[in-house]
């Protein structure tokens, strides 16, 4: 009898109450405590399971078992003992409450993730606050962007829910897991410095087992996990089947892995102890989306007023953020983590050499450089060098290298797969530009660029 009343409550509650009436070889019906049938069989069985319910005295012939917020009553047939239906009442009331409670589980998943897709919006339209304010007030300050396609994405969603049980309440936030349109969607929380990389291994273990591809975001601030969510994006684009891809696909070449954390941290803490949190803000967006028109979507202020705290910041940091050297130190300064305790003393940023010393040694510094441009040659790295000094316009790279636009933008391409990096990250052109200034000679100058011949390839005409 328990078997068969399993395997039925494995399907419904109205299956359960069926298969019960007929072990009992009589009637059963579940109401809830207002008198009102959920199921009953027969159906016509009802209206008198309601009066016994009602007036239980009435009837002591029927057995009647009361749970939370609803109530059972089995009518016997002539000819089943008392304790096969006492056995039955039983075991399908403790079914039922079983169910209820799957139900109610079912019922917190899904409205957890649908709570995850709601932050997830509120924070890529630039509202970080209410998404805090979701989150019951969470001390995260960034977030890490996750975006995954496949043939699997639901199974692989499925999976992490089950693996990673994710959650968002205060008491434990840590990530956001969602499906967007045809993408699976992992954002973890932290904060600067802390556990940045916690859920990497997690989500490339899900890329691998279902053989999705996916690109993650550098940590970034909340109000810019919008940036975060196209770095990731753009990094998904070459990634292949069963793996992730970071969005400045340095990996172990990256500054952040070559540097000694003490070092670049207390260096980082230096150079921005003059900013307060808003000029810090205002200098990564900048830095990071290219222009102080992209920065003001962002941060959603006027251009104006994005120019000016420019001006302001500049002022403080005693540098010239036009300069693309000033600029490539100054993002490598807002990416690294958090110094573990309070500057006393602030730095200034000094263009030469390209990569301070405090940070990495001169001979260091050459062999990284080195080893980064190595598969470039002497002409695309003139070529390279030129077009990050103009921080990635083609046109004016172009004139001053004697170039046509097409020519250099097809240089650029042949660089970046060269170099298998992606050049339209911010993060990889800084780096970039940073070594090639640290290995450039005198002979790496536009003047000097090797020439071939060829309508577009050609020095300056003599005249």
């Amino acid at each position: 009898m328990v078997r068969r009343l399993t395997r039925a409550a494995a399907h419904s509650d109205a299956q359960l109450i069926d298969e019960a009436a007929a072990l009992a070889e009589g009637w059963a019906v579940l109401m809830d405590l207002m008198g009102v049938v959920v199921c009953s069989a027969p159906h016509t069985a009802g209206p008198e399971g309601v009066r016994a319910a009602a007036h239980p005295q009435l009837h002591p012939h029927l057995t009647i078992r009361k749970m939370t917020g609803a109530a059972l009553v089995v009518g016997p047939g002539t000819a089943a003992p008392a304790s096969r239906i006492d056995l039955i009442a039983r075991t399908t009331v403790d079914l039922l409450r079983m169910r209820a409670r799957v139900r109610r589980a079912e019922e917190t998943h899904h409205a957890e993730q649908r709570l995850h897709t709601a932050v997830l919006h509120l924070l890529l339209s630039g509202q970080p606050h209410l998404a805090t304010n979701v989150l019951g007030g969470a001390a995260f300050t960034h977030a890490t962007v996750f975006r995954l396609t496949g043939q699997s994405v639901h199974a692989a969603y499925q999976a992490h829910w089950r693996t990673a049980q994710p959650s968002v309440s205060p008491s434990d936030p840590r990530m956001l897991v969602c499906v967007e349109g045809n993408e699976l969607v992992v954002l973890a929380l932290h904060g600067n410095g802390t556990d940045r990389h916690s859920a990497r291994p997690l989500v490339a273990r899900i890329a691998d087992r279902h053989q999705l591809a996916g690109g993650f975001s550098d940590p970034l601030p909340l109000d810019m996990v919008a940036t975060a969510w196209a770095e990731a994006g753009n990094a998904r684009h070459g990634a292949r089947a069963g793996r992730l891809t970071s969005a400045t696909v340095l990996g172990s070449r990256g500054l952040l892995r070559v540097i000694p954390d003490h070092r670049l941290t207390s260096w980082s803490a230096a150079i921005l102890k003059p900013l307060d949190r808003e000029q810090r803000r205002t200098l990564e967006a900048y830095l990071r989306s290219g222009s102080a028109q992209a920065a003001a979507s962002v941060l959603d202020v006027s251009e104006g007023t994005v120019r000016t705290r420019l001006r302001g910041i500049g002022t403080l940091l005693v540098a010239e953020l036009d300069n693309p050297t000033v600029q490539a130190q100054l993002l490598l300064a807002v990416r690294a983590p958090a110094a573990p305790s309070q500057i006393t003393s602030s730095t200034r940023l000094v263009p030469s050499p390209p990569l301070p010393t405090g940070l990495l040694t001169p001979e260091h510094a050459h062999r990284w450089a080195s080893a980064l441009l190595e598969p470039v040659d002497q002409p695309l790295r003139i070529a390279l060098r030129c077009w990050l000094q103009h921080r990635g316009r083609t046109a004016p790279a172009a004139s001053e290298l004697s170039l046509s636009r097409s020519t250099l933008t097809d240089w650029m391409s042949k660089c970046g797969r060269a170099l298998s990096l992606d050049l339209s990250s911010a993060t990889v052109r800084a780096e970039l530009h940073l070594a090639a200034e640290t290995i450039a000679t005198p002979d790496d100058t536009p003047a000097l660029l090797p020439r071939r011949g060829g309508r577009t390839y050609r020095g300056q005409r003599p005249y």
